[in-house]
């Protein structure tokens, strides 16, 4: 069982950190290729689904990952938990103002100032990345452990 919430803790942050990677480096850059009018309208139903996923993977994977710590130890598990779960209250309180203003020039059609919108979303995003990507590490190496 403990082993499971381990490995359950891993899986989840490896994929909410390759899926977040994916987004910054292959998706964003692909969107923003098409021209703004393209890439806000390809980027709300995208968010739309990618929330969903990524909420549920950071707190599935940072859940487990505490209570791997808490039942097996490993400092990894609770540092790369906490850091993983670090995403969704900056999610909330950082990057959804940009997210809400780009869903609102897309619900009424407009670009207005979606290109500066959507870099520093793509910004912001990359925060993100980078949380899970170190989570990941540090709980590769509880796994190990």
């Amino acid at each position: 069982m403990l082993s499971l919430l381990g490995l359950l803790a891993v899986g989840c942050c490896g994929l909410f950190a390759g899926a977040a990677l994916y987004i910054n480096l292959v998706e964003h850059p692909a969107r923003m290729s098409c021209g703004v009018e393209v890439a806000l309208r390809e980027w709300a139903p995208s968010y739309e689904r990618a929330a969903t996923m990524q909420a549920s993977l950071a707190v599935l994977g940072g859940v487990s990952g505490v209570l791997a710590w808490a039942l097996r130890g490993g400092l990894g598990y609770l540092v790369g938990a906490l850091l993983l779960l670090a995403v969704v209250p900056f999610t909330l309180l950082v990057v959804f103002p940009t997210n809400k203003r780009l869903l609102e020039l897309h619900g009424s059609g407009q670009i207005g100032n979606a290109y500066e919108l959507l870099k520093r979303w793509n910004a912001l995003h990359a925060v993100r990345s980078g949380l899970s990507l170190v989570a990941f590490v540090f709980m590769l190496f509880a796994l190990r452990g």
